[in-house]
């Protein structure tokens, strides 16, 4: 079973449920269906689509900012599941200043790596080997840890999330 994002009323992304509770919470009122997933719902006397985004039609106020965990989902999340020294399928995470350098457990010092490049470089810096990053890593937009709960990116949240999605990022 696949799952739908929900907006609050502004529009703004909240969380990811389950299609089911989503399709409850359009039955019950609570919400609309703002897109449609390929899937259907079927009971004895009737048909629904499965919601893919929905948004709530009360406004619900969430006392805390969302911050993003790092973790090594997020990071590939973030990298585009790309090795940031050669651009090839990530495996592994690398601290670019390494911690037995005094380096820190950071979204700006961690980085998607393949198995290769995270072998070479080991636990140097950068400048001591000549590898260069392909683009310098950053915390990312709170709205990010829909992708590294989900995993994935799906076409028809990407203009609530406000991030392209990968093939469009690298093309």
């Amino acid at each position: 079973m696949s799952g739908a994002l929900v907006l609050n009323a502004t529009f703004e992304p909240l969380c990811i449920v389950t299609s089911r509770r989503a399709l409850n919470l359009v039955l019950a009122t609570k919400a609309e269906m703002i897109s449609a997933s390929e899937q259907c719902f079927r009971s004895a006397s009737a048909s629904y689509e499965a919601p893919s985004v929905v948004r709530l039609l009360s406004f619900v106020r969430v006392p805390y900012t969302t911050r993003v965990a790092l973790n090594r989902r997020a990071v590939f999340a973030r990298d585009n599941f790309r090795c940031q020294y050669c651009h090839s399928a990530a495996e592994n995470i690398d601290h670019v200043i390494p911690r037995s350098r005094g380096g820190t457990h950071t979204w700006d010092n961690v980085v998607a790596a393949c198995k290769a490049c995270n072998a070479r470089k080991e636990d140097r810096m950068l400048s001591e080997i000549n590898m260069r990053l392909r683009r310098q890593p950053v915390t990312p937009h709170a709205r990010a840890w829909v992708l590294a709960a989900t995993g994935s990116r799906r076409p028809d949240w990407e203009q609530w999330l406000g991030m392209p999605s990968p093939a469009i990022a690298s093309a």
